[in-house]
């Protein structure tokens, strides 16, 4: 603030202020938001939080640094903050943050690290805390501004709904009629957990809210990256082929160039880029494209033949990474009454995203700088990996964050992004648009990976697991390795390791990662295991989890809602599954088959959810049913196959998914009281699809199915052996 202009004057011209809460021992203060120069000047300067925005109308803009692709994280965050604010709800407004992660970040895996990813599960959990702090901060601004005003001690001053209150003398003001009257404090509070809002005093939170962004998707005035025009705007298109890693030689570029609208061919080492005036014509020019395609690491993996080598891996005397031991698992199998085993199978599964991947890109004429506008799961890099391919710092790139239509982890990859900023860098200061259309996603998509799971469970004399060995076998580390743990089953000897096979396929993150694969291969076992001891499965499961009282009390109320002793209807059974991926979830559902077609019906599904303190009670269902829906998708119809290294699908025509007619009659769940630390709930009901399914057809028909997808050939297979 110039000391030539009063505070108020200035405040009173700007009509919206953004307060920035300092950290790292800087002052917060007020820019007015209009003066984007100085507000630009202060994020490059220091390392300042704006979280919020403040009118004199009484609108109050709340940043939400994470993506929105369905999840609802426009409304959780905000909603957070706004609880702590005590703002008016009915006149909050949100939009992104910039993406700045030392700025808007939220704590990472690594100590001391702050990440912008809306991935894991994990943005509700990770900016809990972030959010509440600085909620309480911007409340004490306006408390501390009001007591300023009304010459009263700071302690006296309350507020409540959008207002503060100083009852010893009645007066109320809204915090829009306090802007003309802000004023910042020499000194800024932290608040410890102790000191924000006990649950029992929450108004926002754990209350049924409209989201903030659904009228706007409904009317279609939302904007995705797919809708955006910019002025002199160029396409680009690349080939990439199927086979993952093989480089192209172009062999009649001279003739592509000479088709109409055709601007530029580049030559990147795995696709031919092609940049024309309108997408219409690039993809013409990419139709004609003749290439020869090199060698590739991909070459001789096929993908329905390459369990026999995963089998002879998992049975060599040569252990893999150890990824967890608990006791000795060499001890409980030379001490059990009882042994199992069991080889587990998924193949590959596409993301098949609704919105195909895109992004924009304008580099300066000068090339120091860029903008880019991109629907993103943010990645580990905020600026997308655009500063490494342009060779300009990070600060120079702005992105402007999208609307995304689906991500499920694919869009936490900067691919797409870094291979618009080449083409971009080749038409300064033109605006390039990249689109992947569907086939270049699903020939070159990068895919849940494949891999088969061998475990081993041991039993003593009276039927109790006292054991149990999951070794895995498949390429990307984490990508097949996570979601083996048994923390709440207690199990005193835990065995898990991972053998590493490398195809040359390109993997990604796909939504709840290992957990899908690894929990149908660890629930499967344990209604076998069950059923041999002749133990019901709900039974079973509550003797193991008997030192986790909250995975109890899921399994138990989803054994109630689902009247699992209840009597069963004829030609239909149900299976049960327990999934811990952040929230804790037990699913019930009821199948029937169809044994000439194999067809597997899905009729009811039931859950019963401890996911902490439910931020978003609604859209915590709604996540629940989505999952339930994706799983069905990807257990039922999803297959990614590779003949000779080469994607054998190239669209939904040979890629199928589950479709409205599979949907089953209900879903249904139940959200459990809990105060604990809230926990994401997106990938909780996937993983539990598969392997419910899977119990429930052998309670129907007394056969295992034990290899992902459940095509009806492998349905009719398992029932005919």
């Amino acid at each position: 603030m110039k000391p030539t202009l009063s505070r108020r004057a200035f405040l009173k011209t700007s009509g919206e202020v953004a307060l920035f809460i300092g950290v790292s021992g800087l002052l917060p203060q007020m820019i007015s938001c209009r003066d984007t120069e100085r507000m630009q000047e202060q994020f490059e300067k220091h390392s300042l939080t704006a979280w919020v925005k403040i009118s004199e109308d009484g609108t109050v803009t709340i940043c939400n640094p994470a993506a929105e692709m369905g999840q609802g994280s426009m409304t959780s965050l905000p909603v957070v903050f706004a609880e702590e604010m005590d703002a008016d709800w009915s006149r909050v407004a949100v939009e992104f943050s910039p993406q700045e992660a030392e700025v808007y970040g939220s704590p990472g895996w690594t100590p001391g690290s702050k990440l912008m990813m809306t991935v894991g599960s994990r943005t509700t959990n990770s900016y809990w805390l972030v959010m509440r702090n600085a909620g309480a901060q911007a409340r004490y601004v306006l408390k501390y501004s009001a007591a300023r005003h009304w010459e009263v001690p700071v302690g006296e001053v309350s507020t409540s709904v959008g207002s503060v209150i100083h009852q010893q003398s009645g007066r109320e003001m809204t915090y829009g009629a306090l802007v003309p009257h802000l004023q910042m404090p020499d000194v800024l509070p932290e608040f410890s957990e102790e000191e924000l809002k006990k649950p029992e005093e929450f108004r926002l939170i754990g209350t049924v809210l409209p989201r903030t962004e659904i009228p706007a998707k409904v009317t279609g005035a939302a904007q995705f990256a797919m809708d955006i025009r910019l002025p002199d705007m160029v396409y680009g298109v690349l080939e990439r082929g199927n086979l993952h890693g093989s480089r192209p030689t172009l062999t009649n570029g001279s003739a592509v160039l000479e088709m109409a609208g055709v601007h530029q061919i580049v030559q990147l080492d795995y696709a031919i880029g092609i940049i024309a005036k309108t997408l219409e014509q690039a993809l013409a020019a990419k139709k004609q494209l003749e290439i020869e395609w090199g060698p590739s690491d991909a070459i001789g993996h096929h993908s329905q033949e390459v369990y026999s080598d995963y089998e002879k891996m998992a049975a060599a005397s040569e252990k893999g990474k150890v990824i967890r031991e608990i006791g000795d698992m060499q001890k409980a199998r030379k001490a059990a009454a009882r042994r199992y085993t069991a080889d587990f199978r998924n193949d590959y599964v596409y993301h098949a995203q609704m919105e195909p991947l895109n992004a924009i890109v304008q580099v300066a004429a000068d090339g120091q700088s860029a903008e880019v506008w991109v629907g993103s799961q943010q990645g580990s890099d905020t600026k997308l990996g655009v500063p490494g391919i342009l060779g300009i710092p990070p600060e120079k790139v702005k992105v402007h964050l999208q609307y995304l239509g689906g991500g499920f982890g694919r869009r936490s990859m900067d691919d797409f992004v870094e291979e618009c900023a080449i083409l971009a860098r080749e038409v300064a200061p033109r605006p390039l648009k990249l689109i992947w259309t569907r086939e270049d996603d699903v020939t070159y998509g990068a895919f849940r990976p494949l891999s088969l799971q061998r475990l081993e469970a041991c039993t003593d004399s009276k039927g109790s697991l006292t054991g149990l060995s999951h070794c895995v076998v498949g390429d990307g580390g984490n990508l097949v390795a996570s979601g083996t743990a048994n923390d709440h089953y207690a199990i005193p000897n835990q065995f898990v390791e991972w053998r590493e096979a490398s195809n040359g396929i390109r993997l990604k993150h796909w939504r709840s990662v290992g957990h899908g694969p690894n929990k149908f291969a660890i629930e499967c076992m344990l209604d076998e295991v069950a059923r041999d001891q002749g133990m019901d499965p709900v039974a079973f499961r509550r003797k193991l989890m008997r030192e986790s009282p909250r995975a109890l009390a899921t399994l138990e109320k989803a054994a109630e809602m689902s009247d699992w002793n209840g009597p069963r209807r004829e030609g239909r059974a149900k299976g049960i599954a327990f999934v811990d991926h952040g929230s804790l979830g037990t699913g019930v559902c009821e199948i029937s088959v169809n044994r000439q077609t194999g067809q597997i019906k899905v009729h009811r599904f039931w859950i019963a959810l401890d996911a902490g303190i439910p931020v978003q009670p609604d859209n915590i269902r709604a996540q629940m049913e989505g999952g339930i829906i994706m799983g069905m998708s990807s257990v039922l119809k999803e297959q990614i196959t590779i003949a000779d290294g080469r994607v054998e699908q190239s669209n939904f025509q040979n890629y199928q998914l589950l479709r409205m007619q599979d949907a089953p009659e209900s879903i249904e769940t139940e959200i459990l009281p809990s105060d604990h630390w809230p926990e994401g709930v997106g990938e909780t009901a996937t993983p539990m699809v598969a392997c419910a399914i899977a119990n429930a057809f052998m309670e129907l028909t007394g056969k295992r199915l034990r290899h992902l997808p459940f095509t009806p050939e492998r349905v009719l297979q398992a029932l005919n052996a």
